[in-house]
């Protein structure tokens, strides 16, 4: 019979994705309450994507050794390729005598009695869950398989609620982007086109009458000083979306996620739970996070970025690495890449930080910024 408590837990993960928390946490979730309910050895849950893989591929059961030796994520092919395109479970006394059956890795555990479940809303299939080799004689029962597809419903659940979150946070990042063009638009456009003419009539004065000219050049600099105070007013105003709800921690990893998702390189949320810290903390934090983040994916031509974020005794610590081609701190840099690291600094000096740059050419660029949790 199934544990009261295992399904509580199955079921307030489900209710968890209402909170926005990760989709993968609440997967990995139903994945080892799944493993556990029906006494499986193994477990696996696969959310494909569009080119014969896995956008998702979790798996219980197996060490972090083991999975490393196992090699790549599957494609979908065999066994699941065939689950992804019907609606029904697979239940097998041994999935090796299964007709699509093909083959598995050298380090692949020996999978014999199988329990197969897609994960479908309405028409579309949206993955996978299965479950392989009972722990109790007999193989899995009817049972098992309709506690497999109430789990399968709540995966399925949790992808439909995550794909929904995604499309109102892009529709709410649309909105923003309009917000600021209206806003630089109606405060900076205006006192641009006064600069530029200005500037263009001390150039027709400046050889006959110097002195007029300087009258000019100095509204120039007046107007200059007027649009760089609004565009920083304009974008120091703006607060993450997701940092005030989410806080840090979360915000972080679903930026990480996106930039994951665009770029050829692989980027990577590796902290955790962090306190809460003051508004003007967690956004220089953010921030200062989303600018090393750029200069990494820009200048550096990175296989891989970590953005890593602990509380570490009394302070919360950020840290964002890359293994790309690096630069000579003590030497000139590009205006674009010297501007971003100013605005770190800037940053982290406004709101008490101490903040760390360190590269070198061909070892990467390692940005590490702390700031202290208190008010």
């Amino acid at each position: 019979m199934c544990d009261r408590g295992e399904l509580r837990e199955v079921s307030a993960a489900v209710l968890a994705v209402t909170a926005h928390l990760s989709v993968r946490e609440v997967l990995r979730t139903i994945l080892t309450s799944a493993r556990r309910l029906l006494g499986a050895r193994y477990a696996a849950l696969g959310v494909p994507d569009s080119d014969g893989g896995f956008a998702e591929f979790l798996a219980d059961g197996v060490s972090d050794e083991q999975w490393r030796a196992i090699g790549p994520l599957p494609r979908q092919h065999g066994v699941l390729g065939e689950m992804l395109r019907s609606p029904h479970a697979v239940r097998m006394a041994d999935i090796r005598e299964h007709p699509r059956f093909g083959w598995w890795p050298r380090a692949h555990p020996v999978l014999e009695d199988f329990l197969g479940m897609p994960i479908v809303d309405g028409d579309e299939i949206l993955g996978e869950l299965f479950l392989a080799n009972k722990t109790e004689p007999g193989g899995f029962t009817a049972d098992d398989e309709e506690l497999l597809r109430l789990l399968a419903a709540h995966a399925a659940i949790a992808l439909v609620n995550a794909r929904l979150y995604e499309r109102s946070r892009e529709l709410s990042i649309v909105e923003e982007r309009n917000r600021i063009a209206r806003e630089l638009h109606d405060a900076v456009a205006q006192k641009l086109f006064s600069l530029r003419l200005t500037a263009d009539a001390a150039a027709t004065v400046v050889d006959r009458d110097p002195a007029a000219a300087a009258v000019q050049l100095a509204t120039v600099r007046r107007l200059a000083a007027d649009a760089a105070g609004e565009l920083r007013s304009i974008v120091d105003g703006l607060r993450p979306v997701d940092l005030s709800g989410d806080g840090l921690d979360v915000a972080l990893r679903k930026q990480a996620e996106l930039l994951d998702r665009v770029h050829a390189a692989s980027v990577r949320f590796a902290g955790s739970c962090v306190p809460r810290l003051t508004a003007a903390r967690e956004e220089a934090v953010y921030r200062t996070a989303q600018e090393a983040l750029h200069n990494a994916l820009r200048h550096g031509a990175p296989s891989s970025v970590t953005v890593d974020l602990r509380a570490e005794g009394g302070k919360v610590v950020l840290r964002v690495e890359d293994d790309g081609r690096g630069f000579n701190t003590a030497a000139p840099v590009r205006a674009a890449r010297r501007l971003g690291l100013a605005s770190m600094r800037e940053r982290a000096a406004a709101v008490g930080g101490v903040l760390e740059v360190t590269s070198a050419p061909g070892a990467g660029t390692s940005v590490r910024l702390e700031v202290p949790t208190g008010g």
